[in-house]
């Protein structure tokens, strides 16, 4: 009889919690373009409860007592941001964070910069990441001439790219050999493209197709633990909250095989039904003709310790190399708590 009491008696008890808890729900954008804001920092005031929006720019609260909260967000690049929030027991309380740029004024002048708000979500990203990481956004890889991942990579520090005719192929994370390194898109593995070893040829992904780049120089327990140097995560893009379209024309000249390349991008998304249906449809290609003209000599050792060639060739390669991609990706939003 004892035991059945205090049965009955934790099984109330769960059930009063439940009864006065709820869920506290939303998305940080920012006010011009709309854009999701991923790695803000969202705090419930008079609690120790705190979490950051995910590449989204979703956040969550789970458990929450009933009654009346304060939310504070922080963003690097943004100003800082509060609103006040009531929770209902067993519901789940949608909230919409907008921040504000914010802006460095000195006398008369205003620094304002759109290209920097790309570079602030990566940074706020790897801010709030609970181990050591590097993120860069594909607004910081446009600043630079990079046609595949690899060129965007060896960038970051810590990182050595292994060249293959002058291009970023294999990645060198802290001095660790490519093979003990894993390379992930989407948080899924990629497979090396070579049968006899487990190197990512990095030259073959081109740079207008990956949105954020996240190098993990330590692993967490919900990485594979298959990376002693680190890993790799190639996320490409998600569903924007509005209308979104971008486009890339670039060409250039190749005076070792007199030859021009060239390089165009299209990304186009948007929401429908009623802001329920959210696609996005990416799109490059990239086309470079060159090569090397090389003089190759191997050189040994005879009588007397002479050293003389004893094979001597002039080579030349003749490299074309073109790169295409095309991603789609959709969501489908059926409530406040349900999405697809």
């Amino acid at each position: 009889m004892r035991n059945l009491v205090l049965f009955l008696s934790i099984i109330f008890s769960l059930y009063s919690n439940a009864q006065g808890k709820g869920v506290i729900s939303g998305k940080v954008t920012e006010n011009e373009s709309n854009f999701s804001l991923p790695g803000a920092t969202i705090k419930l005031t008079g609690t120790n409860k705190y979490t950051t929006s995910d590449i989204n720019g979703d956040f969550e609260f789970l458990n929450v007592t009933e009654g009346t909260y304060q939310l504070e967000i922080t963003y690097i690049g943004y100003q800082k941001f509060s609103k006040e929030v009531e929770v209902e027991a067993r519901k789940n309380t949608q909230v919409s964070l907008v921040l504000l740029p914010g802006t460095e004024e000195l006398s008369e002048i205003v620094i304002m910069s759109d290209r920097l708000r790309g570079q602030a979500k990566a940074i706020n990203k790897q801010k709030t990441n609970q181990n050591i990481t590097n993120v860069i956004s594909s607004d910081q890889v446009g600043r630079f001439p990079d046609a595949n991942i690899g060129d965007a990579l060896k960038r970051i520090p810590g990182i050595t790219m292994q060249n293959d005719q002058g291009e970023a192929r294999n990645i060198i994370i802290r001095g660790l050999a490519p093979a003990l390194n894993s390379v992930t898109l989407n948080g899924n593995r990629i497979p090396s493209a070579e049968g006899d070893n487990r190197n990512v040829q990095m030259d073959l992904i081109p740079a207008d197709m990956i949105s954020t780049i996240e190098v993990n120089k330590t692993l967490t327990s919900d990485m594979d633990a298959d990376a002693i140097g680190g890993s790799v995560n190639l996320i490409t893009r998600a569903t924007p909250n509005g209308q979104s379209i971008s486009g890339t024309l670039a060409g250039g000249y190749s005076p070792i095989r007199d030859h021009g390349n060239y390089t165009a991008g299209f990304v186009y998304g948007d929401r429908f039904l009623d802001n329920k249906l959210g696609m996005v449809l990416s799109s490059s290609y990239n086309n470079n003709t060159f090569g090397s003209d090389n003089l190759e000599a191997a050189w040994v050792k005879g009588r007397n310790d002479q050293v003389y060639i004893e094979e001597y060739d002039i080579r030349k390669y003749d490299v074309k190399r073109i790169r295409s991609s095309f991603a789609f990706a959709a969501d489908y939003k059926f409530n406040e708590s349900n999405t697809i």
